[in-house]
């Protein structure tokens, strides 16, 4: 499974990142968090990893699991 991909508002937080877990810098930056979370749910299918959402405030606000599921849902 792939590194983890987060979206996070930007260090000035002017604008939304999507970040790789672990990395200091951003992988692109966007306007909106909209335009984020797309990018982000792709580059994390592409890489079978976890994408965490953070709201504006920092906390995670959503995750969505693309990769090897610990605990897939039943049924």
């Amino acid at each position: 499974m792939g590194k983890n991909i987060h979206v996070t508002k930007s260090k000035n937080g002017e604008k939304w990142s999507v970040k790789t877990e672990k990395s200091k810098k951003a992988y692109r930056n966007f306007e909106t968090q909209k335009e984020a979370i797309n990018i982000a749910r792709r580059v994390a299918i592409n890489n079978k990893s976890e994408l965490l959402i953070h709201g504006s405030d920092g906390k995670i606000r959503e995750k969505n699991s693309y990769g090897n599921d610990k605990y897939p849902p039943k049924g």
